[in-house]
């Protein structure tokens, strides 16, 4: 089994979904927990209990993302509180699906990049500049990056920008051992837009008939490659893009 004892995760938009997923598993691995939450204080308190059953330390940050001042903030609070950042994953983003070219808004376009494109950038600039040698930084990125899908040309054009940094930094910063890879998912079920399993039939359906094992992902398959990449496991994998789709076609 691997083991995170005495190693410090940062988790960006840790409140629900993937990133609950993969806090509550490096809890469980041993790790102190820094979780973020722009909004939901209910979901995070409720985080931070799961991970104290486990014995585990916990400290929660309210970070908006699309703030640089904040991102900084919360890697601040989070050394304040734990001395050290160990692994680092980015996280935090929101989804938009069902939306063609010709009707997509410049609110909506702001949001999303706001969010998933220029808060995903400076969560892996401090993650650089704060993860200590041989550590971890984590992109969770989305399969839309690797097969384009109608209405959803701003959701995954936000995604695909940040791939871009991690190849680059997996090259800066790879003599400090530090390794930087992203997980890219196939939909999630019980997350995201797929939280409610009655949402977008249409487009759960298209998803359900592209993948050969017949279902989306669940938010564990994508906590199982969280934790090779923060294990010593991943030691020598640098600047990948691992796909968790079920072998889909889109």
């Amino acid at each position: 089994m691997n083991s995170l004892k005495n190693k410090v995760a940062l988790i960006t938009g840790s409140a629900r979904g993937l990133g609950k997923a993969i806090a509550e598993r490096y809890a469980a691995l041993g790790a102190n927990i820094v979780l973020n939450y722009s909004k939901d204080k209910v979901s995070v308190d409720e985080v931070e209990s799961n991970i104290k059953a486990m014995g585990a330390n916990v400290f929660s940050v309210q970070a908006d993302v699309s703030k640089v001042a904040d991102i900084e903030r919360l890697f601040t609070e989070a050394k304040n509180a734990f001395g050290k950042i160990d692994i680092v994953v980015a996280n935090a983003g929101i989804e938009m699906v069902e939306t063609p070219v010709t009707e997509f808004t410049e609110a909506q376009f702001d949001q999303l990049f706001s969010i998933n494109t220029k808060g995903a950038y400076f969560t892996m600039q401090q993650a650089a500049l704060n993860v200590e040698n041989n550590g971890r930084i984590i992109y969770i990125a989305s399969s839309t990056t690797a097969f384009p899908v109608p209405g959803m040309a701003v959701y995954g054009g936000s995604k695909t920008t940040p791939r871009y940094v991690v190849d680059v930094l997996s090259k800066e910063i790879g003599h400090r051992g530090v390794t930087v890879n992203s997980i890219i998912p196939f939909a999630v079920d019980h997350s995201g837009i797929f939280v409610d399993p009655n949402a977008y039939p249409e487009l759960r359906k298209s998803l359900l008939d592209s993948c050969p094992m017949g279902r989306l992902a669940e938010v564990e398959d994508v906590a199982n490659i969280a934790e090779f990449f923060a294990s010593d496991l991943a030691s020598f994998v640098n600047g990948q893009h691992l796909l968790v789709n079920g072998g889909a076609n889109q």
